[in-house]
C-alpha cells in the first residue's frame, strides 16, 4: 500500500515513522529544495529530528504528483494555514476511494471553517478523517505510547487509518463527531496560551487547573452550539488534548503565553511569533470571529482575545475566573 504525507514537520515525521512498523511504502513531500537536495546526496531524510535515523525506505520528493498519485491513504500534516492551498494541489493526483487523513489542527482565519469542510469543499471526497488529541509530535517520534480520536464520517476512512497507523504504541478512538473534534483540536491551542500567562505571572498549578476546569465546560457548550456532541469534551481529543498542552513548556502556546504573562513588550511578542510557529496565535483570531458570527457568548476567549491582540494586562485573567458565573 503507498502512503503520502504531506509535509516533513517533526509531526509529520513522526506519523511516517509510526506507519513504517507495518507499510513500507512511504513517500513524503517537502517544499524545502535544500532538504530534498540532502535526501538525494544519500537516500535518507535527515536533520528533522537529529537523533533518529529515518529508515531509508521512507522516501522524499518535492513533486505533489510523485507523492500523491496512486497513494491509497493521504496524510496530511501541515499548519492549519495550509490545508487549503495543499488540497487545491494534490486534488488533479487523487480519486473518490482516496483516503485523506488531517493531523493540522486549527480553523481557516478567513472563512473561519473547519479543516474537513476545506478538504471537502476542494477535493469533494467523502473519505476524510481528523487525528487530534494529547500527542507532542517528539514523544511520538521515540515510541512512547499515544492515544488519539479519529474522527470521519466515513467507516472505510477510519478502518484503513486504524489498519496502517494504530500500533503497539499508538491507540486510535473512533468517532464520527467531526465538529467536536476540531473544536477541541483547534481551542485547546487558544487555553494554552492563557494558562502559560498564568505561569509567567508565577501562579501555581492550582489556579492553571481552575482555568482549565472553567475551560473545559465552556468548550463543551461550544461543541454543543455549534452542532458537535458535546461528550467529546472527554475525548483524547477534548480533556487529553487540553491537560497536555495546558501543563507542559513543550507547548508552543503555552510557552507564548508565558511570555505575555512575564511581561514581554509588543516588540518582544511580535519576535517570539516571527521566531516560532504558534497556532494558538492565528487560531484564536478564527475562533473569535467564528464566536461572534454565530453570536455565541464565550466570555474567556473575548477576554484572550484582548490581552493578545490589544495587548491589556493578563493579570485580568484572574478576576475573570473568580468573578466567571
Amino acid at each position: 500500500m503507498k502512503i503520502a504525507l504531506i509535509g516533513t514537520g517533526v509531526y509529520g515525521l513522526a506519523i511516517a515513522l509510526s506507519l513504517n512498523k507495518k507499510e513500507k511504502n512511504l513517500i513524503m513531500w517537502t517544499e524545502s529544495e535544500e532538504r530534498y537536495q540532502k535526501y538525494l546526496q544519500d537516500g535518507s531524510i535527515k536533520d528533522i529530528i537529529k537523533d533518529i535515523d529515518v529508515p531509508k525506505n521512507i522516501k522524499l520528493t518535492t513533486s505533489y504528483e510523485k507523492a500523491v498519485k496512486n497513494a491509497e491513504i493521504v496524510f496530511i500534516t501541515s499548519t492549519a494555514a495550509f490545508v487549503g492551498s495543499i488540497c487545491h494541489e494534490i486534488k488533479p493526483y487523487i480519486t473518490k476511494k482516496t483516503i485523506i487523513c488531517i493531523a493540522s489542527k486549527g480553523i481557516e482565519n478567513t472563512s473561519c471553517s473547519f479543516l474537513s469542510d476545506i478538504a471537502y469543499e476542494e477535493l469533494k471526497n467523502r473519505n476524510i478523517a481528523i487525528i487530534s488529541g494529547p500527542s507532542f509530535a517528539i514523544d511520538m517520534a521515540y515510541n512512547n505510547p499515544i492515544g488519539l480520536s479519529i474522527a470521519s464520517h466515513s467507516k472505510k476512512a477510519i478502518k484503513a487509518i486504524k489498519s496502517v497507523l494504530e500500533n503497539d504504541t499508538i491507540k486510535l478512538r473512533p468517532t464520527s463527531d467531526l465538529i467536536g473534534v476540531q473544536i477541541c483540536g483547534s481551542i485547546k491551542n487558544v487555553i494554552a496560551v492563557a494558562a502559560g500567562m498564568l505561569d509567567g505571572m508565577n501562579y501555581p498549578e492550582s489556579t492553571q487547573s481552575f482555568l482549565i476546569t472553567e475551560a473545559l465546560n465552556d468548550i463543551k457548550n461550544l461543541i454543543e452550539a455549534l452542532g458537535g456532541n458535546p461528550k467529546t469534551i472527554n475525548s483524547f481529543a477534548g480533556v487529553g488534548d487540553l491537560l497536555l498542552t495546558c501543563t507542559s513548556t513543550k507547548s508552543r502556546n503555552f510557552t507564548f503565553g508565558y511570555v505575555i504573562g512575564a511581561g514581554a513588550t509588543k516588540e518582544e511578542k511580535e519576535q517570539h511569533l516571527k521566531e516560532h510557529t504558534v497556532e494558538g496565535y492565528y487560531t484564536l483570531k478564527s475562533i473569535y470571529k467564528l464566536i461572534k458570527n454565530k453570536k455565541i457568548k464565550m466570555p474567556i476567549i473575548d477576554l484572550i482575545y484582548k490581552i493578545v491582540m490589544n495587548d491589556e494586562d493578563p493579570k485580568q485573567l484572574i478576576n475573570f475566573l473568580i468573578n466567571k458565573k
